[in-house]
């Protein structure tokens, strides 16, 4: 009896086995373990390098002579090279412009309902600032809680703020900026 026991567990050993050599083969360990490795790995967007498009081509001379009109009054719809400014993302600066911070506060009027109301809130802006560090034009992206003067009160304070501009490249250039305000009654 002791001997059928043995041969008992040395059989199921030895089928255990199999199965555990049968499951090697079958599953790929390495690539289950890289396929981890790579679901874990996290990027910088800062590290990826960004392709410009390739300039469109320009018609020859000869077809845009031929597709002129003279006329002897001036256009007023041309608008002259490099007025626009394109504002570049926030990520794609290298230094983020500055505000006086005090300032901004001192001119920031709390919105007369909100503080009889003892309300507070919070305003996300997206600022469009040109080169110079001029904000040109505001826009509330969200806030918190609505229809209460918040946004309206943060956009008076901040249009037209002059700051420090921000730079890509050490060079000044036009950037969108987000900008949270916190209101909070004394």
């Amino acid at each position: 009896m002791n001997e059928k026991k043995i041969r008992l567990i040395v059989i199921l050993i030895a089928v255990v086995l199999h199965l555990l050599v049968l499951l090697f083969f079958a599953f790929d360990l390495d690539k289950l373990v890289q396929e981890e490795f790579e679901s874990a790995r996290i990027m910088k967007l800062t590290d990826v390098d960004i392709i410009p498009p390739p300039e469109p081509e320009a018609p020859p001379v000869e077809e845009i002579a031929e597709n002129m009109i003279e006329s002897d009054t001036p256009d007023t719809n041309i608008v002259a090279a490099g007025t626009l400014e394109e504002y570049i993302e926030q990520r794609f600066l290298s230094t983020t412009p500055v505000f006086d911070m005090n300032r901004i506060a001192n001119e920031l009027i709390y919105p007369p309902i909100a503080l009889r109301s003892g309300i507070e809130g919070r305003v996300v802006l997206e600022l469009f600032i040109d080169r110079s560090g001029v904000v040109q034009r505001v826009t509330v992206l969200r806030e918190e809680p609505e229809d209460r003067g918040f946004g309206e009160a943060a956009v008076r304070a901040l249009i037209g703020r002059q700051g420090i501009p921000a730079t890509s490249n050490g060079e000044n250039v036009s950037c969108r900026y987000r900008f949270p305000v916190t209101f909070r009654i004394r």
